[in-house]
């Protein structure tokens, strides 16, 4: 079973790096961020390390007793239960993300310093004798003329992918049903609440008595409290019959909220665009605003 995972591992890393279509394989997270190539030669480097397990098996002794063993087994299989299960309802013990608690959301959707942006060349596309032909501005072919070759389309084509050229947040845009950015305007703020719903999926109930506390507390101490939503319709409905009805609803991509929040609702204190503080729907009754 081991040489069969490895085998079709091998397999997916080596088409993510030969392929070029991913630069982050995600195998480990945000924590520890790997390039394809890195995770290719690792997974060579296993391949062959599990086939000189394979072909040697007979060698290989028990460690500990049958019974050990099992008990092993089991507190191990019920650790990694419980640690996903924590992560989804409280968020991770470990934050590696860039809308982790400290970090200055504005200087997180800027291009990091050392950037190395693609090298690109401007491609043409003509139409000759019922075929498409590329060419480049230094490749014109010699007989071209508006009469044998036809316009399709020019497109930019990567010839040297660039290196740490994409900030840390994308996509980062607060919109109210208008369709009006306020994202530079909530970022300035002193001090604003944001409330993450990807969408209505957790029951209202499991955190509507603690949001509405704090709402209240918000309130009497002038601070706003927005709620950031790809799913306006149904949380505007789900929210219908609760304290905090009127709060204003902002639109937000959904990639975007998935990251920020991954607990369905996660709140935010944000200080001048600083996450100050960042809270899973189920420690909602530890805030202090």
């Amino acid at each position: 079973m081991l040489l069969l995972l490895i085998v079709f591992f091998t397999f997916l890393t080596g088409y993510a790096y030969l392929s070029g279509k991913f630069k982050n394989c995600g195998c480990f997270g945000d924590c520890l961020p790997i390039t394809a190539k890195t995770s290719f030669i690792k997974d060579i480097v296993l391949l062959l390390l599990i086939l000189l397990i394979f072909f040697n098996t007979k060698y290989i002794k028990p460690l500990f007793a049958k019974g050990v063993v099992a008990v092993l087994l089991l507190l191990i299989t019920i650790f990694s239960f419980a640690s996903q299960w924590y992560t989804l309802k409280y968020l991770p013990l470990a934050d590696c993300l860039p809308f982790k608690k400290g970090n200055n959301i504005p200087q997180q959707m800027m291009m990091p310093a050392n950037a190395i942006p693609d090298s690109t060349v401007i491609t043409f596309v003509y139409e000759k004798d019922g075929k498409n032909v590329e060419f480049t501005a230094e490749t014109f072919p010699t007989d071209f003329n508006d009469s044998t070759y036809k316009f399709v389309s020019r497109y930019d084509k990567v010839i040297r992918p660039g290196i740490n050229n994409e900030p840390p947040i994308k996509a980062f845009g607060l919109t109210d049903m208008e369709g009006n950015d306020l994202t530079q305007e909530i970022l300035s703020k002193d001090e604003v609440l944001l409330l993450f719903a990807e969408n209505a999926n957790t029951p209202i109930t499991k955190w509507q008595e603690e949001f509405s506390e704090i709402v209240e507390k918000a309130r009497k101490k002038n601070v706003p409290v927005y709620i950031v939503t790809s799913a306006a319709t149904a949380l505007k409905q789900a929210i219908g019959t609760t304290s905090f009805k009127n709060i204003e609803l902002l639109n937000g991509d959904n990639t975007m909220i998935r990251m920020a929040a991954r607990t369905n609702p996660t709140l935010y204190i944000l200080r001048k665009g600083t996450i100050a503080g960042k809270w899973s729907y189920k420690n909602f009754d530890e805030i202090d605003i």
